[in-house]
Parts: C-alpha cells; sequence; structure tokens
C-alpha cells in the first residue's frame, strides 16, 4: 500500500514546492499539507519541466492552458478546471465563450474534485489520475523501452518510497487497460477529472490519442457538451 498518494500525485504533476523550473507562488488552499492546494509550477511550463507528467509527454509541444492558470500547476489546478468545466455544463453555458478557471478559482473547487491524500489502497482516486495520465502518455505509442528507461532513472531519483515508485513503473510496463481505469471512477465528478487530466496529455494531434480520448468519453459516459467544456477549459477554444 501506498503510503503518501499526495507526494505521488504531486511529484507526477510538478511538485507544489519546485523552484526555479517556471513556478509561480499562487494562493493556497489547505488541504492537509499535501500540496493538492497548494499550487506551483504549471502544465506548460514548471509541471512539465520538473514532474514525471513532463517526461510522458516527451518532445511533443507543450500543452495550451488557457486563462488565468497557466502560471499554476499540481492537482489543485486540474481540479479547478475540470470543476469549471462541470459548472459550465450545469449551468448550460455556451462551450465557445464558457470562463475558463482562473487562479481564483483554486480555493473554491468542489472536494468531489480534489483527490484525499490518504491512501485507501489501489482504489484511491489519485492513483486513478495518475494512471490514466500514464495510459494517455501510452496512447499514440511514443513511449518506447529507451524512454521508459529515462523515466524509470528519473523516477529512482524522487524521495519516494518504494511502493510509489512501484506503482509508476508497473503503471508503465503494463498495456492500457480502460476497462481497469473507468472501474474506479465514481461520479461524474470524478469521470471529469479523470478525462481532464488525461486530455492534458494526449492533445489529439495524433490520431491514436484522438481515438483514444473519444474511446474514454464513451467508457465515462460522460455527456458530448460536458467532454466539450472539459477541451475548452483546456485548449481555450
Amino acid at each position: 500500500m501506498i503510503n503518501n498518494v499526495g507526494k505521488l500525485l504531486e511529484q507526477f504533476m510538478g511538485s507544489s514546492n519546485t523552484q526555479g523550473q517556471g513556478t509561480a507562488p499562487g494562493p493556497s488552499a489547505s488541504s492537509g499539507g499535501q500540496g493538492f492546494g497548494m499550487p506551483g509550477g504549471n502544465f506548460a511550463g514548471g509541471a512539465v519541466a520538473g514532474g514525471i507528467l513532463g517526461l510522458l509527454v516527451g518532445n511533443k509541444k507543450a500543452r495550451k492552458m488557457a486563462g488565468g492558470l497557466i502560471g499554476y500547476g499540481g492537482a489543485a489546478a486540474a481540479g479547478a478546471l475540470a470543476y469549471k468545466a462541470y459548472q459550465n455544463w450545469q449551468q448550460g453555458k455556451q462551450v465557445a465563450t464558457a470562463p475558463v478557471a482562473t487562479p481564483a478559482d483554486l480555493n473554491n473547487v468542489d472536494p468531489r474534485f480534489i483527490p484525499a491524500p490518504e491512501s485507501n489502497g489501489n482504489n484511491n482516486f489519485a492513483l486513478t489520475l495518475i494512471t490514466a495520465m500514464i495510459a494517455a502518455a501510452k496512447a499514440d505509442g511514443h513511449i518506447d523501452a529507451r524512454e521508459q528507461t529515462v523515466i524509470f532513472e528519473h523516477v529512482e531519483k524522487l524521495s519516494l518510497d518504494a511502493e510509489s515508485k512501484g506503482f509508476v513503473f508497473d503503471a508503465l510496463r503494463q498495456p492500457v487497460d480502460l476497462a481497469t481505469i473507468v472501474a474506479k471512477v465514481q461520479g461524474v465528478e470524478q469521470a471529469s477529472e479523470v478525462y481532464l487530466v488525461s486530455r492534458l496529455v494526449a492533445d489529439g494531434d495524433h490520431p491514436a490519442e484522438r481515438m483514444y480520448m473519444e474511446a474514454l468519453a464513451h467508457r465515462l459516459n460522460l455527456p458530448k457538451d460536458l467532454v466539450a467544456h472539459l477541451d475548452h477549459q483546456v485548449t481555450g477554444e
């Protein structure tokens, strides 16, 4: 069992304590000191440069993050983006003109969109998010044996316990299993965030990525309008 799932997710998406890697300080929303409410870094900069996620993305172009959250990263930003998309969808807003999450939204995220830092075996939602991102990164087949070795070496250097490292290694080695990912998702809120973090990794430039994201949305039973809102939070389009 992984004892510190919060630390693993933080290291994966870019540590909230990362300095000197394009990070920016942001407002704090207390969540037990696990990093979920202490944004720092960003998906197009700090998180990509400093987290395991950046190694999965590899040489792909940095994701274009819309709105004010370009200066923030980690699970708090992912939760804020997913929650804003969910709110816009519930309120029936037009996708093209729907507001994109800003730093102010980091302090007003529905708890259902913030993974609990405590571990609950392999059913912990934070672990599901990590598995989903790894699966999305593998969708276009760009992670070969050499790149896996680079990722393994990087993870070995992180201050993670053996169980956390083993979880990442196993997820990288195993084939993508959508059924297992979807089975661990509870409710439309978690489904929305699983789709969003996957969309951050698989931007759809590759046909296999587009097919993967379409399959994921279908298996998660996400309404098409909600999927459009989630895409809008990532691209601003």
